[in-house]
């Protein structure tokens, strides 16, 4: 089958790269010269695990093809996703100009009969709006058939996600869009959800808010935690135990960052203030995630007296989770500028995601070749992101290094016993 995905950041370079590799003739369509000339040579423009191969190897097999011109993609395509950003406008509504730019290229652009799928983030209605696009804008005698089929890739397995998913959501109203859409998924290990578009809208925004509240709820049982006395981790581990709950996402630390958990709440509560509803649960939630980074930085101060003036701190993680250079909404932005307002020199070190940081983070930063020499001369090292080689430092060496060893532990991947019996003043999420 020819397909088209027109936008190529974390969604469309990776489901492209994916179904090129599973023999399909693939075309992505961008808007920056540069990025598309660096993808007809393997060069991905973000990181991924596995997917700058993926890339090239489809590359270079020629069913990979990327483009400027929509005309190039759309003409011979079957089917055509839309995978453009949907940002959070400041009221929290998702800004949907770029999905209805991408609609009306592609009306332009159509010949014969076509399938679009919206593939990105958006409002419930929002695929009828761009059903309307399509027929304002397509020449005469084309013809089309829209779908929503939302994405639940994570960053840092999204290729695995691709393939093996929990589920494929494919919201239609056409028979016919959506037999050629079984058919496109058969090689996709995943239960296949039909329904219309409306409720596959609403699917991702749903499953995304979920998500954010077991994380929120397992950062105030943290807090609570430590007031009374409680081990969070224990507490959340027996909860987990529950066949009804699990553990996924149950986890302590200084908040969900990222391009999808804070804009999808936001947007879940804007859509349902829309329809007269005051989302007080999913507000909650977000309130909670920001005063999550900020008890992380008020616990930090509260260890130096409040006083961090000229204290060096080393910060282990910047990116917003694991395997991925994303910063986006990232919870070290907030908990470095407000060490920064406080007085403190931060040295930081990321596996990948430096060079994004630099464009973000405050000027004066130091950035350290490794976490060793983060650490050297510190006064305290912050974990904030769960990097799993930070996960097997020597924390002998790491102590040995540092000024005095205080370990403030923002993803509780220590046992805090074992770091007490090397020397260390330690700090956890939830635990004493």
């Amino acid at each position: 089958m020819t397909i088209a995905f027109i936008g190529h950041g974390y969604v469309g370079l990776v489901t492209a790269s994916v179904f090129a590799d599973l023999g399909n003739t693939v075309w992505v369509v961008g808007r920056t010269r540069e990025k598309i000339e660096n993808l007809k040579k393997g060069v991905t423009p973000f990181f991924e695990p596995g997917l700058a191969e993926l890339v090239k190897r489809n590359v270079e097999a020629g069913r990979l093809k990327f483009t400027l011109d929509y005309k190039d993609a759309v003409a011979p395509s079957d089917i055509i996703f839309i995978c453009v950003g949907t940002p959070p406008k400041e009221g929290g509504e998702a800004d949907l100009i770029n999905v209805f730019m991408a609609a009306e290229n592609i009306a332009k652009a159509l010949v014969g009969y076509k399938v679009v799928v919206t593939k990105s983030t958006v409002p419930p209605g929002t695929n009828k709006k761009i059903g309307e696009i399509l027929n304002k804008f397509k020449p005469y005698g084309a013809s089309f058939s829209i779908a929503s089929v939302p994405e639940f890739l994570r960053e840092g397995s999204a290729i695995d996600d691709t393939l093996h998913p929990d589920r494929v959501v494919v919201g239609t109203t056409s028979d016919r869009a959506a037999e050629m859409l079984l058919e496109l998924h058969k090689p996709i290990n995943g239960k296949t959800v039909f329904c219309n578009l409306e409720t596959a809208e609403l699917i991702k925004y749903a499953s995304n808010s979920l998500l954010s509240t077991k994380i929120s709820f397992a950062n105030v049982i943290a807090l609570l935690s430590e007031k009374v006395g409680a081990d969070a981790e224990r507490v959340l581990e027996a909860v987990g135990l529950d066949k009804r709950l699990g553990r996924s996402f149950l986890y302590a630390g200084v908040g969900y960052g990222g391009s999808c958990f804070p804009k999808d709440v936001k947007a879940l509560v804007s859509i349902a203030r829309h329809y007269g509803y005051n989302f007080k649960l999913l507000r909650a939630v977000d309130e909670i995630n920001k005063q999550t980074a900020q008890n992380f930085v008020e616990k930090i101060a509260h260890h130096f007296n409040n006083n961090l003036k000229d204290k060096r701190i080393a910060v282990l993680g910047l990116s917003f989770k694991p395997n991925t250079d994303d910063m986006r909404e990232a919870p070290s932005i907030y908990i470095i500028n407000q060490l920064v307002k406080l007085g403190a020199n931060i040295v930081a070190y990321d596996p990948v995601a430096m060079e994004n940081a630099k464009r973000v983070l405050p000027a004066g930063i130091s950035f350290a070749r490794d976490a060793y020499t983060a650490a050297r001369g510190a006064d305290a090292v912050a974990v904030v992101t769960e990097w799993n080689e930070f996960q097997q430092l020597d924390l002998a060496r790491l102590a040995r290094g540092m000024s005095t060893p205080v370990l403030f532990d923002g993803r509780n991947i220590y046992e805090p016993a074992k770091v007490k019996a090397l020397g260390f003043t330690y700090y956890g999420v939830g635990r004493m």
